[in-house]
């Protein structure tokens, strides 16, 4: 027989016996009179941003553990979201979607955005998906202030949202058990899937983009194949859990109620128990979310923040080019024009996003198709109907019609030779008439004495 052997270690254990940067990011930010809170990082982990429900924001520098900038909006505050860097970040509030930058300085209320629960920013396309309790689902373009489309989900309110983070789809959880997936190019959901028996209360998307989690009302959160949408596994908790997230080595956070786990290799199979525990008492977890390039786990809950430390969690090798924790002023500025300048469109969003980068390699249908167009501007140039005047449309020209209209110009025949030298003959005519005119009016012009040495 097998023994399993579990260790009871507390947070401060666990930071007594390892480095002292690590040891550092094991705090608690006691704020009750704001709670609960919810938070975001920068893609980095450089920043965090913290909103409390009775409108308490704050920006804080984790790695040096400064206070960045700190404002009370006095007005029910839902959700909180970085752009594209530390230097702006959106708030769904009461009534509309407000963008501040990071001195807490409002800069832009978007009221297209109507009750909004939930944020999600979108660094490759410069997109802002919210969702809010109308229903509709609306991406905003930051880098022009464009609306670029509104879905209606017609699911009613909807207060969970998940980002893909491998082709940007966005998942919505919705009040009937349906996990919706979608993108700005498409008005219908790209797919349907019935998750739960009642209300989804989560949705995460693992960073390989092939797992989906989804917690339900009914104390279970199930694990997704995403490329087959199949049910995977089904774990159950104490409580309906009230956020999901994984890291970027594929460990899920759960929390529910004043509980935290943390489940290892829960995708791929079965597992039996949780990687890790930690117990909150007397505080309700709102949020779990993972620190990018380190092993450290945020909790939002009622009664502030707190950072636990979960090894084995983080990327340890980071891209300097993409996501640099330790960029100074002048790298981020030349990261934010490079990001602008790679920005791609929001077409591209799709379900499978390898079309990407591809060419048509399919050359026997495109000489078919080259072909039958010379053969209908031959056609047309030839024996066919008299060419008709262009209708100019005011929604563009048709691209066909001005390839057969430059192909036809190349074509010379018997009729329209003869065509060409009548026009040629005309206008010689008319040139040498010209001449004459002017000349008698010049002779008029002169003395009667030198009128005959007129040319």
């Amino acid at each position: 027989l097998t023994r399993r052997l579990h260790l009871a270690l507390g947070l401060e254990e666990i930071a007594a016996n390892v480095q002292q940067t690590v040891a550092q990011q094991v705090y608690n930010l006691d704020l009750e009179d704001f709670g609960p809170y919810r938070f975001d990082w920068t893609r980095n982990g450089r920043h965090m941003l913290l909103g409390g429900n009775k409108g308490h924001v704050a920006i804080m520098d984790v790695l040096r553990m400064n206070l960045v900038t700190e404002l009370h909006l006095r007005e029910t505050l839902r959700d909180v979201c970085f752009l594209h860097n530390e230097t702006l970040f959106a708030t769904a509030q009461r009534k509309y979607v407000y963008i501040y930058d990071q001195n807490g300085v409002e800069l832009h209320c978007l009221r297209q955005h109507v009750e909004p629960t939930r944020l999600s920013f979108l660094p490759y396309h410069f997109l802002l998906a919210a969702v809010g309790k109308t229903g509709y689902l609306k991406y905003q373009d930051t880098s022009t202030g464009e609306l670029v489309s509104e879905h209606r989900t017609k699911l009613g309110a909807c207060d969970v949202m998940a980002q893909n983070t491998t082709n940007g789809v966005i998942h919505l959880g919705h009040g009937n058990g349906v996990v919706t997936l979608w993108s700005p190019a498409m008005s219908t959901p790209l797919v349907r899937m019935l998750a739960h028996q009642g209300p989804v209360k989560d949705v995460a998307v693992d960073p390989t983009g092939r797992y989906m989690a989804s917690a339900g009302m009914n104390k279970t959160f199930k694990i997704w194949d995403l490329r087959t949408f199949k049910e995977l596994h089904s774990y159950t908790s104490v409580q309906p859990a009230a956020s999901l997230e994984f890291s970027q080595r594929g460990l899920l956070a759960v929390g529910f109620g004043s509980h935290i786990q943390v489940w290892r290799d829960a995708c791929e199979k079965k597992a039996r128990a949780p990687y890790m525990r930690h117990e909150l008492p007397g505080k309700m977890a709102s949020k779990v979310s993972w620190r990018p390039f380190e092993d450290v786990l945020g909790v939002g809950h009622s009664d502030g923040f707190t950072s636990m430390v979960v090894p084995g969690a983080g990327e340890p090798n980071y891209d300097a080019l993409e996501a640099n924790p330790f960029e100074s002023t002048k790298e981020r500025r030349e990261t934010e024009v490079h990001s602008l300048l790679d920005k791609i469109g929001p077409e591209t969003i799709a379900l499978d996003s390898s079309f990407l980068g591809t060419i048509d390699t399919d050359s026997v249908s495109l000489a078919k198709e080259q072909d039958e167009l010379t053969a209908a501007a031959v056609e047309a140039a030839g024996g066919g109907p008299r060419e008709r005047r262009e209708v100019r449309k005011q929604r563009g020209k048709s691209k066909t019609g001005r390839k057969l209209k430059k192909k036809r110009k190349n074509i010379m025949d018997a009729e329209k030779a003869l065509l060409k030298k009548r026009l040629e003959d005309e206008k010689e005519e008319r040139r040498a008439e010209r001449a004459a005119e002017m000349k008698e009016a010049r002779r008029e012009e002169a003395p009667a004495a030198l009128r005959r040495f007129v040319k």
